[in-house]
Formats: C-alpha cells, sequence, structure tokens
C-alpha cells in the first residue's frame, strides 16, 4: 500500500462513525473484494489497518485502496445488507462455498399419487412446499439404494408424467397403475405413506419384516431366485442404517454447528441429528479475514442458501449471537447449556479441531507453494500484481464447429463460478479465428457489464495466439497482459511466451510450472468437456444451441415437428428451410452432416 492510499484511507477511518453497518473494500479496479458487518464500524475498520494481520487478512489489506460504509439502525439490517451485497458481488475474500456441492435428500412428494425419488438443491420453493424430505444423506450411494428399496417394495408411481396406459412396473406389480385405474385404494396409499416415512425417520422394523414375510413367502413357493433377491435387501438395509447411531432419548431433528479457528483458518463440523438419530455429518476448512463469530454466521447463512434444508433448529456456540441468526434465518436457534446436545456440539468442535490439526499443515504448506508461484511469476513477468488469471482454450470437431473455454484462478485456486463456456461461429474454421472471437466476445462483456478485469490473460498456445489476444485487446483500449503457453514438438509445455513475443522459460520442476500446467490442463479439459458433452452426451436441445440463428423458438418448432435427433438428420434442406429461413436451415444441415 503505497502513502497516497494510506493517507486517503486514514482520513475516511476519521469519519467513520462508532454505529452498525456494512462496509465495502475495493481494490485498484474498483472491484468490491469484501464485504463485512460490524456493531461499531469504526473500531471494526481501523482492525484492518492499524493491529498485525497475517495470511489471507494480509493479502485482503494489501489489495485494498478504498473502502466504503453503510450505517444501518440495527445489526441484523446490518447482516441483511452484507449478505445482499455479498450475493450482488461475490467477493474474492467471503466465504463463498463455491466449490460443494450440497448433500442430496430424499424426497416424498404430497400428491394424490405420490412418488419417491433422490433430489439435490433444494431451493426455497421446494421448502415451502408439502413435500416430506428426509437427509442429507453424505453418502449418495447409500440414499439411491434406499430409495430403489422402497420402490421395489411399495407399489408408488415411478413415472414422472402418467401415460394413457399401464407400464412395465404396473405387470411386474411395484406400481397400482395409477394411469390407468381410477379406484386406487386411497387407505393403501396413506398406510404406503405412513410406513415409509417411519423408515426413513430411522424406523426399519416394519420394511425390515415386511422383507422377511415376502421372503418366506417367496422361499415356500420355491422362489428362489426371488428369496435371494429379498435376503439381499434386507442386507442392503442393514448396511444403510448401520451408522445412524441412536444418540439421543428425545426426537431432536435438528443441526449442531461445531467450530475451531487457528491462525486464519476456521475448520467447521455439522452433523445431521434426525429424529434423535446421528444421520450424517459434513466439514469445511476456510481461510477467512473476518472474526470467528462474523465467520461462523456467514457460514452457516450461505450453509442453507446453497441448497441444505432448515431443520426444526439449530445449535451453535456460546460465542455466536442466536438472536440474529434467529431473526435472519426464521427458525429456532439455541445454545446447549447442559445434556446430550451440549455433548455433541462439544464433539463436534473437536471434530472440527482434530480435522484442522490434521490438515493445517498440508494446507499451509500449498498456501505458501502458491504465494511463492505468484512471486515468482510476477518476478519473471516484472508485474507488480497478479492475483486474478483467467485461461482460454478452444475444441473443434475435424477443425470445423469450434467451442471455447474460459476458466478463472484466484491466486492459482479455481474460482468455478466465473469459468465460461462459448458457442463459436460456425464460419470459423481454424484456432486463430477462434481465439479472436472468444477473447473479444470476453473482453466486450467485461467492459459493458463492468465485470473485474484479470491481473493475467494465458492462452494455449504461442506467438500467433497471444498476438491475436493483443491486437482484440488493444482494439478494445484494454491493457491486460498476455502470456501464452507454448507446447513442443512432442506436445509438452516448455516455456512462456510474453506479451512481447520473448520466450521465458520456466523450470519444468518448479512449483510455478506444476501451477501453470494446473491452469492449462483444466482449461484444456473444460473446453474438450463442453464440445463432448455437446456431441455424444448432450441432448438435442444442446445440438441445436451449437448452431447460429438457433433460438428457443426455433429450438422449439424443430423439435415438435420432428422430435429425434435421427428424424432432423433425415430431413431435406428445403425441409428444414420451412421453419429456419434458408441461411440458418444450411448452417444446421451442414451442421447434423459433420456429426
Amino acid at each position: 500500500m503505497n502513502e497516497s492510499i494510506r493517507n486517503h484511507i486514514k482520513e475516511k477511518l476519521s469519519l467513520v462513525p462508532e454505529l452498525p453497518g456494512s462496509y465495502q473494500m475495493k481494490n485498484k479496479d474498483n472491484i468490491i473484494i469484501y464485504v463485512g458487518k460490524a456493531k461499531n464500524l469504526k473500531n471494526r475498520l481501523k482492525s484492518y489497518f492499524t493491529g498485525t494481520v497475517t495470511g489471507k487478512t494480509l493479502m485482503l489489506v494489501n489489495d485494498i485502496v478504498d473502502f466504503e460504509y453503510i450505517v444501518t439502525n440495527s445489526e441484523l439490517e446490518s447482516l441483511i445488507l452484507e449478505i445482499t451485497l455479498i450475493k450482488k458481488y461475490s467477493p474474492k475474500y467471503n466465504i463463498l462455498l463455491k466449490d460443494d456441492k450440497s448433500y442430496p435428500y430424499i424426497e416424498l412428494t404430497d400428491e394424490i399419487y405420490p412418488t419417491l425419488k433422490v433430489i439435490r438443491n433444494l431451493n426455497k420453493k421446494k421448502n415451502k412446499s408439502k413435500n416430506k424430505y428426509f437427509g442429507p444423506y453424505p453418502n449418495v450411494m447409500a440414499a439411491r439404494k434406499t430409495v430403489d428399496i422402497i420402490n421395489r417394495l411399495y407399489p408408488l408411481r415411478k413415472c414422472n408424467h402418467m401415460g394413457k396406459d399401464v407400464c412395465l412396473y404396473y405387470h411386474i406389480g411395484e406400481c397400482l397403475g395409477y394411469c390407468k385405474k381410477e379406484n386406487i385404494d386411497k387407505e393403501k396409499l396413506i398406510s404406503m405413506k405412513n410406513e415409509i416415512i417411519s423408515f426413513l425417520n430411522g424406523n426399519k422394523e416394519i420394511i425390515s419384516k415386511k422383507i422377511e414375510n415376502d421372503m418366506q413367502i417367496a422361499s415356500q413357493n420355491l422362489n428362489f431366485e426371488k428369496a435371494i433377491e429379498l435376503k439381499s435387501m434386507l442386507e442392503d438395509i442393514n448396511i444403510t442404517l448401520k451408522k445412524q447411531t441412536i444418540i439421543l432419548n428425545k426426537n431432536y431433528t435438528c443441526d449442531i454447528f461445531g467450530y475451531y479457528k487457528h491462525n486464519n483458518y476456521l475448520s467447521v463440523q455439522v452433523f445431521y441429528i434426525r429424529e434423535g438419530v446421528l444421520f450424517g455429518h459434513h466439514s469445511d476448512i476456510f481461510t477467512v479475514v473476518e472474526e470467528k463469530e462474523e465467520a461462523i454466521i456467514e457460514y452457516i447463512i450461505k450453509f442453507y442458501e446453497k441448497g441444505n434444508l432448515l431443520p426444526k433448529e439449530i445449535f451453535v456456540n456460546e460465542f455466536v449471537d442466536f438472536d440474529i441468526l434467529k431473526s435472519y434465518l426464521n427458525v429456532k436457534v439455541s445454545i446447549p447449556k447442559k445434556g446430550n446436545i451440549k455433548k455433541l456440539l462439544k464433539l463436534a468442535n473437536d471434530n472440527a479441531k482434530n480435522l484442522l490439526n490434521e490438515k493445517e499443515e498440508i494446507i499451509s504448506k500449498d498456501n505458501n507453494m502458491r504465494i511463492s508461484s505468484l512471486k515468482e511469476l510476477k518476478r519473471i513477468l516484472n508485474l507488480e500484481n497478479i492475483h486474478r488469471i483467467e485461461a482460454f482454450d478452444n475444441s473443434h470437431l475435424f477443425g470445423t464447429f469450434y467451442v471455447g473455454g474460459m476458466v478463472v484462478f484466484d491466486d492459482f485456486l479455481p474460482n468455478k463460478n466465473l469459468y465460461r463456456k462459448f458457442k463459436i461461429s460456425i464460419d470459423v474454421k481454424d484456432d486463430i479465428s477462434a481465439m479472436k472471437e472468444v477473447i473479444y466476445r470476453r473482453y466486450y462483456r467485461v467492459i459493458m457489464d463492468n465485470l473485474e478485469k484479470p491481473d493475467l490473460i494465458i492462452v494455449d498456445g504461442g506467438i500467433q495466439q497471444v498476438k491475436i489476444a493483443c491486437d482484440v485487446l488493444k482494439s478494445l483500449d484494454l491493457n491486460i497482459p498476455v502470456i501464452g503457453l507454448k507446447k513442443d514438438d512432442k506436445h509438452k509445455t516448455n516455456c512462456i511466451i510474453d506479451w512481447n513475443f520473448n520466450e521465458v522459460n520456466v523450470d519444468v520442476r518448479s512449483n510455478l510450472f506444476i501451477f501453470l500446467a494446473k491452469i492449462q490442463d483444466e482449461v484444456h479439459n473444460y473446453a474438450i468437456n463442453y464440445h463432448r458433452n455437446i456431441k455424444t452426451k448432450g441432448m438435442l436441445s444442446s445440438i441445436l444451441s451449437m448452431v447460429n440463428g438457433i433460438g428457443e423458438v426455433r429450438k422449439k418448432e424443430l423439435l415438435k415437428k420432428y422430435g429425434s435427433l435421427k428424424r432432423i438428420k433425415e430431413a431435406s434442406l428445403k425441409d428444414l428451410e420451412e421453419i429456419l429461413g434458408e441461411k440458418v436451415a444450411k448452417n444446421l444441415f451442414d451442421y447434423l452432416n459433420n456429426l
């Protein structure tokens, strides 16, 4: 931080009131890089610039050139504002849970004819429905196996859309024929639902007895194959529920949040308690810049906003402001004083500590490697600052039908929320033209939407790719350094080509080379997978999206008339022109004939 910035911040700090509110830290590009809240804005903001800071907090402070703040009437208002701004700007120093996937749940729908299935990403609309949800299941295979067993034992509706006639499931006794029969036994449906709910809440006796009875009947009828199948089901149930130990006398349904913070690392351990059963657990380790109370509150809010279902109650440690969490989440939040829940919270804290102690050395070593590699990259490229890197690569089919991929790394860590795919013009026939189009579209959008610009752009290739990227940036009046990762005749990266087209050698045994290779592999695989998914795994709708001029309206018309890729490929050019017009029909006709 230079002297003029330091003086500017010092002057602004003298004017900050001692009131609650939210503050936003900004970098040299006027991009918000961190959002926080405080009971006392003045004291909180001063702590960044007057105390000793280390690790990620030091990196944040070094990035700050300005700050803004908004005074609120209460701490709850400041929390609401903080979360709103984090959602809007996704600041890179806040906890974003960006690389984590939510655990699956089992959903029993509240319909006349219910279905049972595994789902992910519970949204607020689903949370408000009358459907019943069970989980989360840390083991997705256990969730799927459980649903499969129940669907085979109980004749629930299996299809998403009921047809005009009964299907195979009806004939093998796994469906009551809801699409055909009008006089379905409602009492049987209610009984089925109650038994399923009881089982999913941890009572395996009903289903176990049902399987044992069916197994006995099969044996008596000399249907030994069926009996063996049922025996296997019973073993699966016992394995699935084996780790779900009854630990409470009361039927608590709650989440327990334990924590441990050391240096700039925060370790969180979540215990899922469902109907008095330890259903599973989840752990995370982050580098943080907040105080532990602020970090835990932010984490818990993000935890539920990313798709986890709110339980009846949440238990937290005593330093956490449970009133503000309760007001924000609109759910009961408590600090246990005694009993089994208190013991479980301590156990969660101990688990969080053990996990961090086990992994802190590895994480710290990785962070040190990243920081030293960034310093080395800055040195060899003679750049003052490198935090955000955007890397590009293209993929094609026999020299035609190009797609592009862009990956984003912040301090050599992937930021997958910002990855982008590009469908390239069907007229493009070479790598250079493809790179030109992708670079132009990306940074035109950066200008128009006022997005954060990277500190460095990496393209896959040598002088020609670097030159075309530099030319495009110059035409957009942008001054962003570009490097290329050049490969030798064995297709192995051997050096960097800088924006002046000089070769810069990097020791292939160095940490920097490892990180650069990781970025190169990531963008290469991202672009290839995009093309592969469209070509081999993608739905017809995705394939049609590859063709310029085909939007949602035309796509629907094609799907309505032809229904399948095979039938569209069989259509004549003249037939396609009736829906698409001459030019777009020709594009589609050529594209499909090259698949």
